[in-house]
């Protein structure tokens, strides 16, 4: 079972929910806009670092146009991130062997997300994307860098069943 990266719920404005999470760490490497760094991220986690340790795997896998939440999309470049076990420091993970992989401590932050099911496709997540922006313009509340996407779900997983996030940091 994939742990799931901790947050606290700290509002919600119709269907916008407000989230409070912890310092992180996340494994990083850069992508052409495509899913190309899951095989990198996937080899770190499974043992090609220094200390040749799994490291369990974390849910959601994030994708941005820079390192989501600090100061986060929309460009032919991204970022796709693995989340480090919770606690971790990033003195306290392996260092990647292969230098693609980025080890980035993120601080702590607010984030506004809307959930949605089945597939993360371009037009889909930018709908999503779409609600999100507004319903915080609607409620007076600034976002605080760029929205990035967030997937729960392994690939194989049907649409119907999938769990997908978009957010982007606020200050509130």
């Amino acid at each position: 079972m994939t742990k799931t990266i901790p947050f606290e719920v700290t509002g919600r404005v119709g269907e916008i929910e407000f989230r409070r999470y912890p310092p992180l760490v996340f494994a990083s490497v850069d992508t052409s806009g495509d899913d190309s760094g899951f095989n990198l991220l996937f080899a770190y986690i499974t043992g090609n670092n220094s200390a040749k340790n799994a490291i369990p795997m974390t849910s959601p896998v994030i994708t941005a146009a820079k390192i989501p939440m600090t100061a986060p999309v929309v460009s032919d470049a991204s970022t796709m991130s693995f989340v480090m076990p919770a606690g971790k420091t990033p003195e306290e993970v392996p260092e990647p062997l292969d230098s693609k992989v980025r080890i980035v401590p993120v601080p702590e932050r607010e984030a506004a997300v809307i959930t949605f099911k089945g597939k993360t496709h371009g037009e889909e997540v930018k709908e999503v994307e779409t609600r999100l922006l507004k319903g915080l313009r609607d409620a007076g509340i600034e976002p605080a860098g760029e929205v990035f996407l967030m997937r729960y779900n392994p690939p194989w997983t049907p649409g119907f069943l999938r769990r997908n996030e978009v957010g982007v940091e606020v200050k509130r």
